[in-house]
């Protein structure tokens, strides 16, 4: 018999080529302009993909919410106070030597409708900016370990956060329907699987807490 690979003799019961070391698998006569090739002897490996495990989203409940709001309350009472003794001490001096009531009203009530706008405008870029940024979260839910993500678990954008605060605390300060609207909202916060509230719900997000 014939080496397959270099084409020597072997002797018949001979596991390896003298020659070359080859495996002899089997006799093979070497034919003029034909090359040799030995069986293959290739063994198909099975193949394993890893599984990547996800990581598990820890919902964050009504009362740690709750801390968080009062924490933000708090926060953007400082400024909010401020502002408001600035507006109407301002007003203070034409009013001194007394004024009508409908002076009074004309002297007020522009600037309680300016401060309202200021303190929603504030309110809006407050948590929509901070609630969009790298913390995820205002200052409250950074105290308390929470972040604010889409349904993946991502990283939410300005725009769907401002949609989650105007579908939130923006409803909620509609007069009379705004107080129930809100109270429903934190209810739901509690009750729901994902511990979403309607302004979650309405705006796809969820407020996580970490372990």
């Amino acid at each position: 018999m014939y080496c397959s690979k270099c084409g020597g003799m072997v002797p018949e019961g001979t596991s390896f080529c003298s020659a070359c070391g080859q495996p002899v698998a089997s006799a093979v006569a070497p034919v003029a302009g034909v090359p040799v090739t030995a069986p293959s002897t290739s063994v198909a490996m099975p193949q394993y993909t890893a599984s990547i495990p996800q990581p598990q989203m820890l919902y964050a409940g009504f009362w740690l919410r709750f801390v968080a709001a009062i924490i933000d309350g708090l926060v953007l009472a400082v400024p909010g106070g401020f502002l408001l003794f600035l507006l109407f001490a301002s007003a203070l001096p034409s009013l001194i030597h007394g004024a009508d009531p409908m002076t009074i009203a004309l002297t007020f009530l522009p600037r309680f409708m300016l401060f309202g706008l200021i303190v929603l405008v504030g309110g809006w870029l407050y948590w929509a900016l901070m609630e969009s940024s790298a913390w995820q979260a205002t200052l409250g839910k950074k105290a308390l370990g929470l972040y604010v993500t889409d349904l993946a678990g991502n990283r939410a954008t300005f725009g769907r956060t401002s949609g989650r605060f105007f579908a939130g605390r923006g409803i909620g300060s509609v007069p009379y329907l705004g107080g129930l609207y809100f109270l429903i909202s934190c209810i739901m916060a509690g009750l729901t699987a994902k511990k979403q509230a309607l302004h979650d719900m309405i705006a796809s997000c969820l407020v996580l807490r970490k372990a």
